[in-house]
């Protein structure tokens, strides 16, 4: 079945922009996507990626209709399969209702996407990007799914500030997040031992302000997000004490230029139980990237990036507490629909994106890895 998932996908795919162009005000968009992976030494987000992988598929549909002039709603479906995450039944991405009162002021509810940093509520969206891989630091591949949206409700809008003060966009949100079973967070978890079998989740709420600078192409921006968590397994449970994670932004934008950046910051305490043993985990994960990109013509596309993490809770001397990757990317659009990415990736540290089980020889402290993926949007 997995094999034909991505023949499956382009079909439904195809057949939604058949149904779009008959039906007046609904918009149905999707995205089907091949990815590779081929590294040095290590087995990269539980593929068996030091052979080369090709257990990289990815594919979404959405459909979203404007039933008034201020009320709009939508739903995206997803199905992937990444290494052992992920699996072949179709999962919610999002569902919600936008109604805007004006352009100061609306209001989302259902399974909102998460609007923090330069990228959270849009890693969902391949094609827009000119990376295989965002930095993983901020955005893990491996789990997307928990990040990405939260069941709940927002307000937002903007405030402008005057010819000269820009524009200041606002977000607040409150609702309730999970550990997708399918996710890398409870795959760790299981390696050791516990496995669940219903997501642990808690409440979470939070909120971005970004300011449009009067100079064009300039945003600066400021995340907060406050998150709990709890959840029982046979055998054991975790819960997360509320905590609080931040992320500050910025990017510009000028004609074929791109330069982007971003610092996330989480102080967290867990408590892992399993059977009588009770395990406190603590950590401090800070995380930061500086990226930039030329468009060299209509098709293609160059950039690089470097993203540092680390985790001041643990031994920092230790490869599993840090990682730092530089990576060199380029795009090549064959047409409006059709495109294709590689990018290799130079990787200190082991502390992202590697995992125990596919590893059994254990880890080396450094690898390097070629990424590509071919994608089909509309």
């Amino acid at each position: 079945m997995l094999r034909r998932l991505p023949l499956f996908l382009l079909v439904c795919l195809c057949t939604g922009r058949l149904q779009a162009e008959s039906l007046e005000g609904i918009e149905i968009h999707g995205f089907v996507t091949q990815g590779f992976l081929f590294s040095s030494h290590n087995n990269y987000l539980t593929m068996q990626s030091s052979v080369g992988g090709l257990q990289w598929t990815d594919g979404a549909v959405s459909v979203s209709d404007s039933l008034t002039d201020k009320l709009r709603v939508g739903i995206q479906l997803h199905m992937y399969q990444l290494g052992q995450l992920g699996g072949p039944n179709l999962q919610l991405d999002w569902a919600s209702g936008d109604y805007r009162v004006n352009d100061h002021l609306g209001f989302r509810a259902g399974k909102v996407k998460t609007v923090m940093g330069l990228f959270n509520d849009s890693q969902d969206v391949d094609a827009v990007f000119l990376w295989t891989l965002l930095p993983q630091g901020a955005y893990p591949v491996d789990n997307e799914g928990f990040f990405l949206a939260h069941v709940g409700g927002d307000v937002y809008g903007y405030l402008p500030l005057g010819g000269r003060g820009g524009k200041l966009w606002y977000d607040g949100y409150l609702g309730q997040s999970n550990l997708p079973l399918n996710g890398g967070f409870l795959k760790q978890i299981a390696d050791a031992g516990l496995a669940f079998t219903s997501s642990p989740g808690g409440k979470t709420y939070g909120g971005d302000l970004r300011w449009e600078a009067p100079l064009k192409g300039l945003i600066l921006g400021s995340s907060a997000d406050v998150q709990a968590m709890d959840g029982s397994a046979p055998g054991g449970g975790l819960y997360l004490i509320p905590f609080i994670l931040t992320v500050q932004y910025a990017q510009f934008t000028k004609r074929k230029f791109y330069f982007g950046g971003e610092y996330d910051r989480a102080p967290a305490t867990a408590i892992l139980t399993m059977g009588p043993a009770t395990i406190p985990m603590s950590l401090d994960v800070r995380s930061w990237f500086a990226m930039g990109s030329y468009r060299l013509s209509k098709k293609v596309q160059a950039g690089s990036y470097y993203s540092h993490y680390v985790n001041k809770g643990l031994d920092t001397a230790l490869p599993a507490s840090y990682s730092k990757d530089w990576v060199l990317s380029g795009r090549y659009d064959f047409n409006a629909y059709f495109y294709g990415k590689i990018e290799g990736h130079f990787l200190h540290g082991n502390g992202l994106g590697f995992y125990e089980s596919t590893n059994p020889n254990g880890l080396k402290p450094n690898s390097n890895m070629l990424a590509a993926k071919i994608g089909f949007s509309f």
